[in-house]
């Protein structure tokens, strides 16, 4: 179909690469700990999305151009660590995560907009994505098939299902996991930071990263 070999094996490589640490799952994580499942939920549903432009980056070749091209590159890489430590950044000042549910609303409704837009530029300026799905989708597509675009959007789109149902899965474990635990407003905040730590964190590692 489409040229498309290996799907079982793509799948499989799929689940266990989602399942990798990195910025995807520690956002998902703090904001399941500071919103609950929902806003876990919106997380997921904003990294998706980012990841859906590099699918189809991919597919059209602009995954190609950040490849061929260092100041291509260098502009994402700068601007996605750049916002990286600068959500980080937020995450460690902010006191939201101190909050309760009882301050829902709103003001939570916002939020949340913003946790999915957060998400989906997070992924969407990782200059890693864009080049990951160049070097991974190829493997599992025929390189005479005569409709290479549609096999790469395809498998992203496996791919991002995939993802989709680990991030949904953390989400929820997470969000039981913080309403359970004695003092969860506090505990919620020091997730909270923790999380902003990690992603400065990433977005210095992504600052030095090599083509």
């Amino acid at each position: 179909m489409l040229g498309i070999h290996d799907l079982w094996l793509f799948v499989i490589s799929g689940l266990v690469l989602s399942l990798a640490p990195g910025p995807d799952l520690a956002y998902v994580v703090a904001r399941s700990a500071q919103f609950g499942f929902r806003g876990g939920a919106v997380a997921t549903l904003g990294i998706s999305t980012g990841c859906l432009v590099h699918v189809f980056g991919c597919a059209i070749g602009l995954s190609a151009l950040l490849a061929a091209s260092a100041t291509a590159f260098m502009i994402v890489k700068w601007a996605g660590a750049a916002y990286l430590c600068f959500i980080g950044i937020k995450m460690l000042l902010s006191r939201e995560g101190d909050q309760t549910g009882e301050t829902a609303g709103t003001p939570r409704a916002m939020s949340l907009s913003k946790v999915f837009w957060q998400g989906a530029l997070t992924d969407a300026l990782n200059p890693k994505v864009a080049l990951f799905f160049l070097a991974f989708l190829p493997q599992f597509v025929n390189a005479e098939a005569p409709h290479q675009a549609l096999a790469f959007l395809l498998l992203g789109t496996i791919f991002i299902l995939n993802g989709t149902l680990v991030c949904l899965a953390v989400a929820a474990f997470s969000s039981l996991a913080a309403s359970r635990m004695r003092g969860a407003g506090r505990i919620k905040g020091w997730i909270n930071r923790a999380a902003g730590g990690m992603f400065v964190y990433f977005g210095a590692r992504m600052a030095m990263l090599s083509r």
